[in-house]
């Protein structure tokens, strides 16, 4: 019997393989009917076949054998290598590595990651003690997530987690950080800075003082930018043209950009206030993109009133700095003039008019929809305004004035829902949005849809970064009090011969400004008297408007309920009603107003539920506060002193928990 190497005692290594096996086997099968064969023919032939059949199969199978052996010593000698590998790996390689057990005590740490540790010991102790932020990774780890980053030993790790193997594995980037944190520092920054109001400021000055106060802002914006390596060019004696670094712009956003209110203030001690506003843009793939980017920005922060800083990269929302003052009147006739010629002309092109109002509508949004609607039948054009609200579930108010447009002949055909409009609605369509330009608040969201390019807007809410892209005429004046003045400017330059405002579209316009302007104290200007002053000489009924504020029993119970839930935060009076009550947004806005009679208070918010899904926050100010960024960090916008916002799937006390750290925030800031 040979033993296993030399004979076949047992059975060869390489039978194993099947393929070897196999070949072996057929060999063998040949071999045998070769044999038979030479005997058949002679026993010589026979017997010398059987030599040579036996000298042949020993030497094929020795090297059978010999190749199975180096075979299995290949893949032995390739799997020690690997192991060996792996192991050195772990050992040698630039990735950290950590062990932890079930009570998360680290059981090892690799070399690699032990030199960042010095002489730190933490075998045996817990992973909050190496780092409290990394075992909260660890303990929340989620097999569905890639990759962390975790600052740590003065490193920059990412770390990923194999929880079946507690093993921790960190990943130093640092230097691909440094890299990325370089190409991030030198992305171009392009941005154009504007005078606000240097033309009313410099109206009535002498050249001399002309000069001297340009000569100020030239040099106060050119040393603040320089500060932080921005360079500034001067373009037109109102305009400048920034140019600089995302390192650079990072300096100037955490100073919050207080070059606004150094030179606001340092103007204001000369009785010449001049205020900034600036667009920067960065991050886009071209140059021509970015100028345009910032030429975009500007436009959203004078939309917005000005005093403040609109910065927007391509793939980030628009951060907003400033905007802590009221914006000045600096509209003309001229303007409105314009607006009203260039309105009448689209009307009159249009095969009909829809005017579109804002959610939930109030006095302003509907009165200015029907007197946009009058200008329209003024130039001989069908008009109708759309509004998808059940007079059922309507407020006091908005109940009492669909009552009278009932009874008046001229308006009783002048408001239809949504789906009466699609019916009526051609691709020649106009539609014009009043008191709001957010496509997500607007009454006919189907309208909007429709006829995105052949659409006008008329308000004076502050410009937000969601805004229709191709509207045919824009009307946007944050600076008048409400958006039933600025379309009642707009009948001075329409023809007299025309048939004007009824009775109650005047009185409808009348007490929307009424409103807005809290009865004419608050954002009320000459040209707000001058429009209530036509107003009130075509007809308006200060009767009717004394009507259409007065409240039910019940809200007025409501409203004084919510005034006695009032708290105070500092000086803002926070108002949080209870989850499961639904409260009128009416209701809801006027226990906002009635909260800034109370002395000390600067802001007042009032947080109730709209609807099961929805909870709606209405702030107000005394004007010494911005309740209009506060509210636009929340998802919202509005006025510097009147602002609102609706948040979903929270509960009312989470919403005003959201509210207090803002609140918190924002005074840190200024202090």
């Amino acid at each position: 019997m040979f033993n296993h190497n030399m004979t076949f005692g047992t059975l060869p290594a390489f039978f194993k393989n099947r393929q070897l096996a196999v070949m072996a086997i057929f060999v063998s099968f040949m071999a045998l009917i070769g044999t038979i064969i030479a005997f058949w023919l002679s026993w010589i032939v026979g017997v010398l076949w059987v030599l040579l059949v036996v000298i042949a199969m020993f030497v094929f199978f020795d090297t059978l054998r010999r190749i199975g052996r180096d075979t299995e010593h290949y893949i032995a000698s390739l799997s020690y290598r690997i192991n060996r590998g792996e192991q050195e790996a772990v050992i040698q390689m630039p990735v950290g590595v950590l062990l932890f057990n079930e009570n998360y005590e680290i059981d090892w740490v690799n070399p690699y990651l032990q030199q960042f540790l010095a002489d730190t010991n933490l075998v045996n102790k817990q992973l909050s003690v190496a780092n409290d932020v990394l075992a909260r990774i660890v303990m929340g780890w989620n097999t569905e997530e890639q990759q962390t980053r975790l600052a740590w030993l003065g490193r920059q790790f990412e770390v990923q987690v194999q929880p079946e193997l507690h093993a921790i594995y960190l990943m130093d980037v640092t230097e691909t950080s440094k890299v990325v944190k370089a190409y991030e520092d030198g992305q171009l920054v392009i941005g154009i800075i504007s005078l606000d109001n240097y033309d009313e400021v410099t109206e009535r000055m002498s050249d001399s003082e002309i000069s001297a106060l340009r000569s100020y802002a030239t040099s106060a914006i050119t040393d603040w930018m320089m500060a932080h390596d921005i360079y500034v060019r001067s373009l037109a004696a109102d305009r400048f043209l920034m140019i600089g670094y995302r390192e650079g712009l990072r300096q100037a956003e955490n100073d919050k950009f207080n070059l606004l209110n150094e030179i606001r203030e340092a103007t204001s001690a000369q009785n010449t206030p001049l205020t900034l506003s600036i667009g920067i843009s960065y991050h886009e793939d071209t140059i021509e993109a970015i100028a345009q980017g910032a030429q975009t920005q500007l436009d959203l922060a004078l939309g917005r009133g000005g005093d403040q800083v609109v910065v927007k990269g391509s793939q980030a929302d628009a951060r907003f700095y400033g905007g802590n003052t009221n914006p000045m009147a600096k509209r003309t006739r001229v303007r409105a003039r314009v607006i009203s010629q260039a309105l009448t002309e689209l009307m009159t092109q249009a095969d009909n008019v829809m005017v579109v109002g804002h959610q939930r509508a109030d006095m302003d949004s509907i009165g200015a929809a029907l007197g946009v609607r009058r200008l329209a039948r003024m130039v001989g054009m069908d008009a109708w305004v759309v509004t998808n609200n059940d007079v059922a579930k309507m407020h006091a108010d908005m109940q009492q004035l669909h009552q009278e447009l009932m009874n008046e002949p001229r308006d009783a055909e002048a408001l239809i829902n949504e789906e009466a409009a699609l019916n009526l609605v051609t691709p020649n369509t106009l539609l014009v949005l009043v008191d709001h330009s957010k496509p997500s608040i607007t009454e006919s969201p189907a309208l909007l849809e429709l006829l995105p390019d052949r659409l006008v807007i008329i308000d004076h809410h502050r410009r937000g970064e969601e805004f229709p892209e191709n509207s045919l005429l824009t009307y946007i004046e944050s600076y008048a009090s409400s958006t039933s003045e600025l379309v009642t400017e707009l009948f001075e330059y329409q023809p007299r011969k025309a048939q004007g405002l009824s009775r109650i579209e005047a009185t409808t316009l009348l007490a929307g400004i009424q409103l807005d302007t809290k009865s004419f104290t608050l954002r009320a200007g000459t040209r707000t008297f001058d429009a209530a002053s036509y107003l009130r000489s075509v007809g308006a009924d200060g009767n009717l408007i004394q009507n259409f504020m007065k409240d039910t029993m019940a809200d007025y119970r409501d409203k004084s309920h919510l005034i006695e839930m009032v708290k105070m935060h500092g000086d803002a009076a926070i108002v949080v009603a209870e989850d499961d009550v639904i409260y009128d947004s009416v209701v809801v806005a006027q226990a906002a107003d009635a909260l800034l009679q109370i002395i000390g208070v600067a802001c007042s918010f009032v947080i109730a539920r709209r609807d099961a899904e929805t909870v709606a926050i209405s702030a107000r100010s005394t004007g010494t506060k911005s309740v209009q960024i506060i509210m636009e960090q929340m998802g919202g916008g509005g006025h510097l002193s009147n602002a609102a916002t609706q948040v979903k799937d929270q509960t009312t006390t989470e919403v005003a928990e959201t509210l207090r750290e803002l609140l918190t925030a924002s005074r840190e800031e200024v202090e």
